[in-house]
């Protein structure tokens, strides 16, 4: 396994998806996850009002299947506040970790364009068999 730079990390996966976190640490040097040993400040079972301003300020990206990090209010604000970039693995029903990995895959070129266009957060993509769209931020209650 070539090691992680830490200064090329890119993306974050969080512990929603840790079932393809981990395989990614494996195949890109640019990806960490909740619970990695380099990423000490992010333990399994950080709460995301806890890990949200940190993957924030390291400027990754977040690759989530969490369904309310966009609706709920505290959460939503959260993101907004912070300028999260979140890609969020969507879809009618929960993916297999294989099929998730699969979707990433036909995808992450696409993901690549939508960071570069974008720049800077908040913004919120929806990753799908139908493509990448992008989706509002829900801030009020």
């Amino acid at each position: 396994m070539p090691p992680i730079d830490l200064g090329n990390l890119r993306f974050f996966v969080d512990e929603t998806s840790l079932g393809i976190g981990k395989p990614l640490v494996l195949l890109r040097r640019d990806v960490i996850h909740t619970g990695h040993p380099l990423l000490p400040e992010v333990p399994i079972g950080t709460l995301d009002p806890d890990w949200m301003p940190i993957i924030a300020a390291k400027e990754l990206v977040v690759i989530t299947r969490d369904k309310c990090i966009r609706t709920k209010h505290a959460k939503a604000m959260l993101l907004a506040e912070h300028g999260l970039r979140i890609f969020w693995l969507a879809g009618k029903k929960d993916l297999s970790n294989w099929d998730t990995m699969r979707l990433l895959v036909r995808r992450w070129d696409e993901m690549e364009r939508e960071i570069k266009e974008r720049g800077d957060g908040p913004w919120f993509m929806a990753v799908s068999d139908a493509g990448i769209r992008e989706m509002s931020i829900t801030t009020r209650e």
